[in-house]
């Protein structure tokens, strides 16, 4: 099989995550990729446990299908050997501060007379411009910053300090492969470069969708427990017999009957279409009483074959062995480069030649 970007050439300056994981996602998709590692700059996912063969679990699965070179970038030596690469290569991808890589003398100003064609994604925290450019900050902060965290977790208990990282992946790393697949679409055409200001804050504010347009347009501010989708409705987790957890995401009236039939709660297939808040805590009460009677297997066993939207909340070492994870190809076996393999997720973007 044919990669897509088989004919595509990285310099990738990036530590920690946002960085890594846009590499990454462009070298499972057949770009060659060259990390440019300074041996004086610290990267604390290195130093993530747990480790296998003595290496960050973390950083193998971030590094995967990569080369290496490392170079001080305060070097003359250094820099002039990233300017004969940058000939041979089609983008760049940092994650400095703002001007970082202009104070070394290879930002971008200096690289595109080089290379015309070069595309150069930076990805910080706030921007290229702005009050915050210069601020430090991880995902936590650009989902607070974003208005993300005001309207996640629940009334009591305030925003919840999410398991994945949103502003950082879905934000930074995700946004940056957009603009940069973007921008070579574009020099097809033009035959000319561009440099892309990706903003992990921006990005987590734009993920706020269907919230953000409901507050700026609607003019509901959105709070935890409040709206259909984050709390407020019968979508949601319940806690079963054995402590475990079932998602219930059953908004369309034909899920929801099957809801109601499968939990035999015929009492509340009358508020379905139902946008009253009260209605919501009526038919929620009446679920969450309804799984507290069962364990989780026996719920999983109830709704196997029925089309209600129901599922149970898996560890990842569970989903890794679903049925529909396995068949889709999710874990994949990977060579950690001593002649021993390690098991990684893979990449989700199939493609059928």
């Amino acid at each position: 099989m044919s990669y897509p970007l088989s004919s595509l050439k990285v310099l990738d300056f990036s530590t920690l995550l946002p960085g890594p994981y846009a590499t990454m996602l462009l070298a499972d998709l057949g770009a060659e990729v060259l990390r440019i590692e300074a041996p004086n700059r610290h990267d604390i996912v290195k130093q993530m446990p747990p480790y296998d063969g003595g290496i960050s679990t973390a950083f193998s699965y971030l590094t995967r299908g990569k080369s290496n070179l490392e170079l001080d970038l305060k070097s003359d030596a250094s820099k002039s050997r990233i300017k004969e690469l940058v000939k041979e290569f089609d983008i760049v991808i940092e994650q400095f501060r703002p001007g970082v890589m202009d104070r070394l003398g290879i930002g971008y100003d200096i690289l595109k007379t080089i290379n015309p064609k070069l595309i150069y994604c930076a990805i910080t925290g706030y921007g290229q411009f702005g009050p915050f450019k210069d601020r430090a900050g991880h995902d936590i902060n650009y989902l607070s910053i974003a208005g993300v965290s005001s309207h996640c977790g629940r009334l009591d208990s305030g925003p919840p300090p999410m398991g994945i990282q949103i502003a950082d992946i879905a934000g930074g790393s995700h946004h940056a492969v957009m603009g940069i697949l973007a921008a070579v679409i574009e020099r097809q055409r033009t035959k000319k470069g561009k440099f892309i200001d990706i903003s992990m804050t921006d990005a987590a504010f734009a993920l706020n969708a269907m919230s953000g347009s409901s507050c700026l347009a609607g003019g509901q501010e959105q709070r935890p427990e409040s709206t259909l989708l984050n709390g407020g409705s019968f979508y949601d987790y319940y806690l079963t017999k054995d402590g475990r957890w079932l998602s219930v995401g059953s908004l369309e009236p034909k899920f929801f009957n099957c809801l109601c039939d499968s939990l035999d709660l015929q009492g509340i297939k009358q508020f379905s279409q139902s946008q009253n808040p009260e209605h919501w805590k009526q038919i929620k009460n009446a679920i969450e009483e309804k799984i507290r009677s069962k364990t989780l297997s026996q719920w999983e066993e109830v709704f196997k074959h029925q089309d209600a939207c129901v599922e149970p909340v898996l560890t990842i070492s569970e989903a890794a062995e679903h049925p529909q994870i396995k068949a889709r190809g999710m874990v994949i076996s990977v060579n950690r480069g001593d002649g021993k393999y390690q098991l990684q997720i893979g990449n989700p973007i199939k493609y059928k030649d």
